[in-house]
């Protein structure tokens, strides 16, 4: 069963505590997020405190503009995006992997919002993360 962790308001997810809490994909979500800070993505990652899920997220945002959320697991982190019914199209031009692109035909709208979540455990995970937010950054 998964199980989102980070649910302590008093304990910010520093680099201590996300290492013992993601174990080895750690490495996967540190490239990730050095790679989203760096030059070409200049992207900021900020951890905040959501108190109606009760649990620490990573809003990764360009300016005003929500990119994806980061969520902390048992093991492994979820990156999650948001895209309506104009924009979910383009996902199927991406050369990403052909379950994401599976799981996100099937996925369920959320108000007028349609989620495309990515469990991520592994560094090579990342190339398909990185190609939905360079199209995600394009959208108006």
């Amino acid at each position: 069963m998964e199980t989102r962790l980070l649910g302590e308001k008093e304990a910010y997810p520093n680099k201590e505590v996300l290492e013992k809490v993601l174990g080895e994909s750690y490495l996967a979500f540190n490239a990730l997020i050095e790679t989203l800070s760096n030059e070409k993505y200049a992207l900021v990652p900020e951890w905040r405190f959501y108190k109606d899920g009760q649990s620490w997220l990573c809003n990764v945002s360009n300016k005003k503009k929500t990119v994806c959320w980061i969520s902390a697991w048992n093991k492994f982190f979820k990156v999650g995006f948001y895209f309506t019914e104009k924009t979910r199209l383009g996902i199927n031009e991406l050369d990403i992997e052909n379950r994401i692109k599976e799981g996100f035909s099937k996925s369920e709208n959320i108000g007028k919002l349609i989620p495309l979540i990515i469990n991520v455990s592994r560094i090579e995970q990342i190339n398909d993360v990185l190609k939905i937010v360079e199209y995600k950054k394009k959208l108006k």
